[in-house]
């Protein structure tokens, strides 16, 4: 059951939550209200079939709702900040070591197991999502394991975990 919630947990910086919260005031704010605007407007232009300005500020709003309702998710199920524990085992917050089964240690890769959005702001750390391939198959795999996964592309791999220590920015 840990795995199911470790993989609804979205880990964020502090700074990638604020900014996150700062996209949604500004959505929910005068993003919204300027749409809404555009709207009224085009209606009152007349007929609505023929009506670019309205369908596209029509598709507008349909894309600020949709984006609102994904920060307002992420930000009920992120985890700010808290680093996890230094045991080795791969959760959201560390930053993972691995290598494909075969490679040379010199050809190990690192990551942050977090959400996307904070990629710019970990320097240019790769950063994967617990729901991504790799990730989900990674978190609860101690330093030592070796796990496989469905690549995008069909193949199955296999990784080594080479290290897993919490992130501290």
């Amino acid at each position: 059951m840990t795995q199911s919630t470790e993989q609804g947990t979205i880990w964020l910086t502090q700074e990638a939550y604020d900014k996150l919260q700062a996209e949604l005031a500004n959505l929910k704010g005068p993003v919204r209200q300027e749409v809404i605007a555009r709207i009224s407007a085009a209606r009152d232009e007349g007929d609505l079939k023929e009506n670019g300005g309205y369908h596209a500020a029509r598709d507008e709003q349909g894309k600020v709702e949709g984006r609102i309702r994904q920060l307002e998710d992420m930000l009920l199920r992120a985890k700010v900040g808290e680093t996890p524990e230094d045991d080795g085992t791969v959760s959201p917050g560390m930053k993972v070591t691995y290598k494909f089964v075969g490679d040379d240690d010199d050809e190990a890769e690192t990551f942050l197991l977090g959400a996307r959005e904070i990629e710019d702001s970990v320097e240019g750390l790769k950063v994967y999502s617990p729901q991504s391939p790799l990730g989900s198959a990674i978190i609860g795999a101690k330093v030592g394991d070796t796990v496989s996964y469905d690549a995008p592309n069909g193949k199955t791999l296999e990784v080594v975990v080479v290290a897993a220590v919490p992130f501290t920015g």
